[in-house]
């Protein structure tokens, strides 16, 4: 019998609950009372569990109808956010939309698009991948997800497509009472050599045998931005770093702008959107993407 229960059934009994009597029920759902009432009996009869005491004026939850509510609640949900799904995969919106970012893009921009990606698209779900190097291309590659945003470290990847997104500047920084720091004016590059760059490593074998502005055979590889930014407040190192993420830290003090002689900073790392060149993103992706592209203020 209980193959039998129907979803209009279910909002007859939720709305006898939140409503508090069957003919404010029918009202609601346009429905007569009878019908209302008759509908909740079946139900019970049903499932086999008594839904409402009836005693009085007025129906009253019972204790197992109560428990009842929440999952019958769950279900009604559950299907309404089937069927919007559906009507979006019908227009041709992903049913999910899974995103490798890396981790040197501006999350302000990031949590932007999202915000604004949740409003557009409710009913379909956004994964997003934060990774470092070659993570990004090879979630791409692997399936795991549909688009990835990559720039820390370019690479020629035959499968996969990029498009030009943005550019966020970087920065050589340390703490203040780092060597380098202390230095007036341009840093000679031999000066760098010995003392210890903090770069980020890559979890994969995508970019083996590349370095993105490795200057100091003395390096500690990081495979964690956090890390990084933590082990330059230390001390422990120099390094760049987006300007972005640094900017408080500069504002107060806590790091110094190293400016490297014969080597005009780091300038603009370029982000790129890529995808596989077989699976091109769809209205979502497509729409997502563009709301990274118009976070212009993250450009230098």
């Amino acid at each position: 019998m209980l193959d039998n229960v129907s979803l209009d059934q279910l909002h007859m009994f939720i709305a006898a609950a939140e409503e508090g009597s069957f003919s404010a029920a029918g009202r609601r759902l346009v429905r007569a009372q009878s019908v209302i009432s008759q509908g909740v009996a079946n139900l019970e009869a049903q499932i086999g569990v008594t839904l409402f005491e009836r005693g009085g004026r007025y129906p009253v939850l019972t204790e197992a109808g109560g428990l009842l509510l929440a999952d019958a609640r769950a279900v009604t949900l559950s299907m309404t956010a089937l069927k919007a799904r559906a009507r979006s995969m019908a227009s041709g919106v992903e049913a999910e939309l899974a995103v490798a970012i890396d981790v040197m893009f501006p999350m302000a921009v990031l949590t932007r698009a999202a915000g604004a990606f949740g409003e557009k698209f409710p009913a379909t779900p956004l994964k997003v991948f934060v990774e470092a190097l070659g993570g990004v291309a090879k979630s791409v590659l692997d399936g795991r997800c549909g688009l990835g945003v990559i720039g820390s470290l370019p690479l020629r990847v035959p499968e996969l497509v990029s498009e030009r997104l943005i550019a966020v500047e970087m920065v050589f920084v340390a703490a203040p009472a780092h060597p380098l720091a202390r230095i007036t004016g341009p840093v000679p590059q031999a000066e760098l050599g010995r003392h210890v760059q903090l770069v980020l490593t890559d979890r994969t074998e995508l970019s083996r045998g590349q370095d993105f502005r490795v200057l100091s055979a003395r390096n500690w590889r990081l495979a964690d931005l956090g890390a990084k930014h933590a082990f330059l407040l230390a001390g422990l190192g120099w390094g760049g770093m987006p300007k972005a993420l640094v900017a408080r830290d500069l504002a107060e003090g806590s790091l110094r702008e190293i400016e490297v002689e014969d080597l005009a900073g780091l300038g603009g790392m370029v982000m790129s959107a890529t995808y596989r060149a077989d699976r091109p993103p769809g209205v979502a992706g497509r729409w997502f993407l563009e709301q990274l592209r118009a976070g212009t203020d993250a450009t230098p």
